[in-house]
C-alpha cells in the first residue's frame, strides 16, 4: 500500500455512482420493457443475463424449506442469533406518535405509520449475502411492514444460495422472486404479472441495479444509491499492524471499487501495515479482486497529530470507521460525519457486517456528511394532524386570512373565513 504524509483534501469520493452512457442506455431499455411488458421481458433477461429460463420466477416454499435445511445447523443457528441482536438493536428505534393538547380542546399530533410494501433487493454474483437479508428485513417487520418481498438473482441452476433462504426462513419471509439486476428492480417498482409494486425498494447490487433505483425514484421510495464499500481506520502505536491489514482486506476483498484506508499518527505502524497486507493478500482467496481495490484505492496516510487525522476523518465521512488508539470512546466523539464507528481493538467492522446487530447498510461516497445507515424511520412515514375547535378557529382565523392575502391567495383566506355562522 502506499504511505503517504496526511494533507488536506484528502478523498473517499470516486464518479462510479453515475454509469456511462452505455449502461444508462441499458438499464433505460430494461425498466420500459419489464413495464410494458410484464413477465415476459423479466424471463427475457434473466436468460440473457443470468443464464437460465424460468419456469417460474417465485421461489416456493418447498425451496426455501431445501435451502434452510441444507446448511449446516451451527450456521443456521449462528443466523438465527445474528437475526435476535440486529432485532433487539432496531426495536430500539421504534417510535410512535404523539399528540399535542392545546387550549379549548384542540390539539396537533404526528402520526406514523408502515409503509404497506417494500421488496427487498439481495445482490448475487460473485458473493452470496444472507447478512444483507437480516440487516433489510428486520428494520421493515419492526416498523410494522406487512408485505416484505425479496429478489436475488438465481444461479444457472436457478436455484438461490442456501444462506440466502435459510435467512429468509428464520425472518418468516415467504414472497421471493429468482429476479437480479434492472428487471428486479423494474418488477419492484411497476409491477407485473406476478409481483404486484411496492413502495419502497432497498439493498445494494451492482452498478446496473444502483442505476434502476435512480431512475424509479419518485415512483417508489429507495434507500439509498450505495457505491462501492469502503473503510477508514484511525490507529495509533497501541495499534497491531497485523489487525488493522486483516481489517483493510475485509473490505478490499469485497469489490475492486472498493476503498480501504489507514490513517495513523505512527510512521511505524504505517510501514508495517504496508507489510502486512502484501503479506495477507498472498493467502487470500480473492485476492484479484483485494489486490485491485489495494492498488487503486487504498492508502496509508501519515498524519503529524490526532487531530489532524480527526480533521482528515471528518472529511473522508467514511462509510465504515474503525478507530483503534488510545481512548479510542474520547476521539470517537469527536467523529461527526461516519456511517458506522467501531470502537477499540475488539470491535472490527466485520463485528458490524454479521453480528453485533447494528446496521451494515451504511452511506458511501462521502454522503454519510448527511445521510445515515438503514434504520426503522426508513420503513415508515410520518402524517401531521390537525383538529381546532370552533372556539380556536374564532380566534385564529382573521391571523391566517391576512397571512394568505399577504401571499394573494385568496382562497385561501375564504376558505379558512366561510365557517363560523349557521348553515341553513
Amino acid at each position: 500500500m502506499k504511505i503517504t504524509k496526511l494533507e488536506k483534501g484528502i478523498s473517499l469520493k470516486r464518479v462510479l455512482e453515475g454509469g456511462n452512457e452505455e449502461q444508462l442506455k441499458v438499464v433505460r431499455q430494461v425498466l420500459a420493457d419489464v413495464r410494458t411488458q410484464g413477465d415476459a421481458a423479466v424471463r427475457f433477461y434473466t436468460e440473457k443475463w443470468d443464464g437460465f429460463a424460468p419456469d417460474q420466477l417465485r421461489v416456493t416454499k418447498e425451496e426455501i424449506e431445501e435451502g434452510a435445511n441444507s446448511i449446516d445447523p451451527q450456521l443456521y443457528a449462528d443466523l438465527t442469533e445474528a437475526a435476535q441482536n440486529v432485532r433487539f438493536y432496531h426495536e430500539q428505534q421504534k417510535r410512535s406518535g404523539y399528540r399535542l393538547e392545546l387550549k379549548d380542546g384542540s390539539w396537533l399530533g404526528q402520526r406514523i405509520t408502515a409503509l404497506d410494501a417494500v421488496g427487498l433487493y439481495v445482490p448475487g454474483g460473485t458473493a452470496a449475502y444472507p447478512s444483507s437479508v437480516l440487516m433489510n428485513v428486520i428494520p421493515a417487520q419492526v416498523a410494522g411492514v406487512k408485505r416484505i418481498v425479496m429478489t436475488s438473482p438465481a444461479g444457472r441452476d436457478g436455484k438461490l444460495p442456501p444462506g440466502v433462504l435459510a435467512a429468509a426462513h428464520i425472518l418468516g419471509v415467504e414472497e421471493i422472486y429468482k429476479i437480479g439486476g434492472a428487471q428486479a428492480i423494474a418488477s419492484l417498482a411497476y409491477g407485473t404479472e406476478t409481483i404486484s409494486p411496492v413502495d419502497k425498494i432497498t439493498g445494494p447490487g451492482n452498478i446496473f441495479v444502483a442505476l434502476a433505483k435512480r431512475e424509479v425514484f419518485g415512483e417508489v421510495a429507495i434507500d439509498m444509491i450505495a457505491g462501492p464499500s469502503e473503510i477508514a481506520v484511525l490507529a495509533d502505536d497501541t495499534a497491531f499492524a497485523d489487525e488493522i491489514a486483516a481489517d483493510l482486506l475485509s473490505q478490499a476483498e469485497h469489490d475492486k471499487l472498493a476503498c480501504a484506508m489507514l490513517i495513523t499518527t505512527s510512521k511505524q505502524l504505517a510501514i508495517k501495515v504496508a507489510d502486512e497486507v502484501e503479506k495477507q493478500l498472498t493467502t487470500l482467496p480473492r485476492e484479484e479482486v483485494a489486490r485491485a481495490s489495494i492498488e487503486n484505492f487504498g492508502a496509508i496516510y501519515v498524519a503529524e497529530t490526532m487531530a489532524d487525522a480527526i480533521d482528515a476523518i471528518n472529511s473522508l465521512a467514511p462509510e465504515h470507521l474503525e478507530i483503534v488508539t488510545k481512548n479510542a470512546e474520547a476521539i470517537a466523539e469527536q467523529v461527526r460525519h461516519a456511517g458506522g464507528i467501531f470502537i477499540g481493538r475488539y470491535s472490527s467492522e466485520p463485528v458490524g457486517d454479521y453480528f453485533a446487530g447494528t446496521n451494515h447498510v451504511l452511506p458511501t461516497n462521502s454522503t454519510a456528511r448527511f445521510a445515515s445507515g438503514l434504520n426503522v424511520d426508513d420503513f415508515v412515514k410520518k402524517s401531521s394532524v390537525v383538529y381546532y375547535s370552533e372556539k380556536t378557529w374564532a380566534e385564529n382565523a382573521p391571523k391566517i386570512a391576512r397571512l394568505a392575502r399577504m401571499e394573494g391567495l385568496e382562497g385561501h383566506a375564504r376558505a379558512v373565513e366561510s365557517r363560523g355562522w349557521e348553515k341553513e
